[in-house]
């Protein structure tokens, strides 16, 4: 499992590949993303990884990061192959304007991606963030080498400009060979064609403990788990906690960093915690490395999205940790949670329904305990074992496909 890092820009070759989809030989994948940061996205994949051990897994990274041991460790052979900073850097709400160094950078690095997979010739590219799709679909075809594009941002105008939104939309019908999502709003949100091959995968995910009892009485830890950025609503929740439970013997625990240019935010939290009279309530920590001992030492999960969220990996974690969660009614985690039976919704960026939510669920132990248990359950749809066949059927479609397009290839 060693990694290489090759000259920026130009992938370097890496030996003679096995014949592409080969009799009996294992399923050959390799993965693309821009970024090595352990957000969101990036976490997913090394749970999909994780829970693909059947399949030869090779990740190509635009950059060096502390993703890179974690994902060796899950079994994927890894190189960081240099995107410049000029390309690999553009904001999503720049997509639309990329400077002309930016656009050259891209299309030579793209390049160099193409002639690296003519010559590894692997089964199957998986994209998994929209930088890496747009670069690694284009650099696929090509190669000759079906891409799978692996949507995890909703492509809409309150989550990108609208005219990057209308732009991805196009590149997503002729790119490539299949799109997966991971939600039903995801997927939505592409607007494709009927009868594209596409498919909704949510992201694995196995808890490593099981969740503990929790005690009926006393005052409760109210934890929010993420990157600290705007529409991720950290400022909703304290608002909502301050007007449900300020000056009360219950704890708000926000948990998470600013990550990208988002540092102005994070201070404005800090000023607004002093502003709501609540300091002595509230812990802002930071990130945690070990999201499941966060969520071990709390009782309830708060998920306050202004928007919707793609997907929402922390929900499910709350689930799996038995925790009362309560989300935001749109998107991913509307589609994870049932209002009522597993966790509680609330529109997004209201205050005063979630303060609600705090509220019931600090004054109702036996509410607590029925939707944590039920969240537990829940939670086993998204286990590895269940979700990794979808991922396999899908490069195995795919593959079947080119060997069919082969073999009619030859008999003309």
């Amino acid at each position: 499992m060693s990694g290489s890092t090759a000259a920026a820009g130009t992938p370097a070759a890496q030996g003679t590949p096995a014949s592409p989809g080969a009799p009996g030989a294992p399923l050959r994948v390799v993965y693309l993303d821009h970024c090595a940061l352990l957000s969101g996205g990036e976490i997913a994949l090394l749970r999909t990884l994780e829970a693909l051990p059947d399949v030869e897994r090779t990740v190509w990274l635009a950059e060096d990061g502390p993703l890179v041991e974690p994902l060796r460790a899950a079994g994927a052979r890894v190189e960081v192959v240099p995107m410049a900073a000029a390309a690999r850097t553009v904001a999503r709400t720049e997509a639309s304007r990329v400077p002309l160094a930016g656009a050259f950078a891209a299309a030579r690095y793209t390049l160099a991606l193409a002639a690296r997979l003519r010559r590894e010739a692997p089964d199957v590219v998986h994209t998994n963030s929209l930088k890496s799709a747009l670069y690694g679909s284009l650099a696929g075809r090509l190669a000759g080498v079906p891409v799978v594009w692996h949507a995890r941002d909703r492509v809409a105008a309150d989550y990108m400009p609208a005219r990057t939104a209308a732009v991805v939309r196009v590149l997503a019908r002729v790119l490539p060979r299949a799109v997966v999502a991971n939600s039903r709003a995801t997927l939505d949100a592409l607007a494709l064609p009927a009868g594209a091959r596409a498919a909704v995968v949510p992201d694995p995910y196995r808890p490593r403990r099981a969740p503990r009892e929790r005690a009926g009485e006393g005052p409760l830890v109210f934890t929010m788990v993420g990157r600290l950025a705007p529409w991720k609503g950290q400022d909703v929740f304290l608002r909502a906690f301050a007007a449900a439970l300020g000056g009360t013997g219950h704890r708000a625990r926000v948990v998470g960093s600013a990550m990208f240019g988002e540092d102005g935010y994070a201070a404005g939290l800090h000023r607004l915690v002093e502003e709501l009279g609540i300091a002595g309530q509230v812990e802002l920590t930071g990130f945690s490395g070990d999201v499941e001992a966060v969520l071990a030492a709390s009782d309830v999960l708060v998920h306050a999205s202004t928007v919707p969220e793609p997907f929402g990996q922390v929900v499910v974690e709350g689930l799996a940790a038995g925790l009362p969660v309560v989300a935001a009614d749109a998107g991913g985690p509307a589609e994870v949670v049932t209002d009522g039976e597993d966790g509680l919704l609330t529109p997004p960026g209201d205050v005063a329904a979630l303060a609600g939510a705090l509220r019931r669920l600090a004054g109702d132990a036996p509410l607590r305990e029925r939707l944590g248990a039920a969240g537990a359950r829940t939670a086993q749809r998204y286990r590895p074992e269940v979700v990794a066949p979808r991922f396999t059927e899908l490069y195995r479609g795919l593959l079947s496909e080119r060997r069919g397009a082969r073999a009619a290839h030859r008999a003309g």
